[in-house]
């Protein structure tokens, strides 16, 4: 008996969700709560290690750490449409942002799986439980359950 592939899903960097996740059926509709996070910013090419695997970030991309000290990486380029800084913290600078109320689709995987990021680097793996997220902004990304409840809310 052979072992089945585990799917792998990637980001395309073209604006509008993913067919794989929003024709799925058991595709659902969620909106991030707003939640404050701590923001550094990348003055170089380095690595993030996130609780899915190791992901590349390029100067000026933003390292979040989330409210259970889990770090991801927001590209430069889609990081001003997700979150806003906290005052005193300006645009740009580290220190406390917030999520916005973003829409995203969201589908809760019965096994494991990966995701290639669209830098065509970085590969992510989630295991039965988590939820395969496509931001609507051409990238996908995994959240592990446990984050998942406390992070998004399901809308549909």
């Amino acid at each position: 008996m052979s072992e089945q592939p585990i799917p792998l899903f990637h980001s395309t960097s073209r604006p509008g969700f993913s067919p794989e996740v929003s024709e799925h059926p058991d595709c659902m509709e969620a909106r991030k709560l707003v939640h404050e996070v701590q923001v550094s910013f990348a003055d170089d090419d380095r690595t993030v290690e996130t609780l899915e695997g190791v992901v590349h970030a390029k100067p000026g991309d933003a390292i979040l750490t989330g409210i259970g000290g889990e770090q991801w990486r927001v590209s430069r380029r889609h990081f001003p449409d997700k979150y806003r800084p906290v005052a005193p913290t300006e645009h740009g600078e580290t220190g406390a942002y917030v999520s916005l109320p973003n829409r995203v689709l969201a589908l809760r995987m019965n096994s494991a799986f990966e995701v290639q990021l669209a830098d065509g680097v970085s590969r992510l793996r989630g295991e039965a439980g988590d939820w395969l997220v496509d931001y609507g902004d051409g990238s996908l990304g995994i959240v592990a359950a446990d984050v998942f409840s406390t992070t998004y809310e399901i809308i549909g």
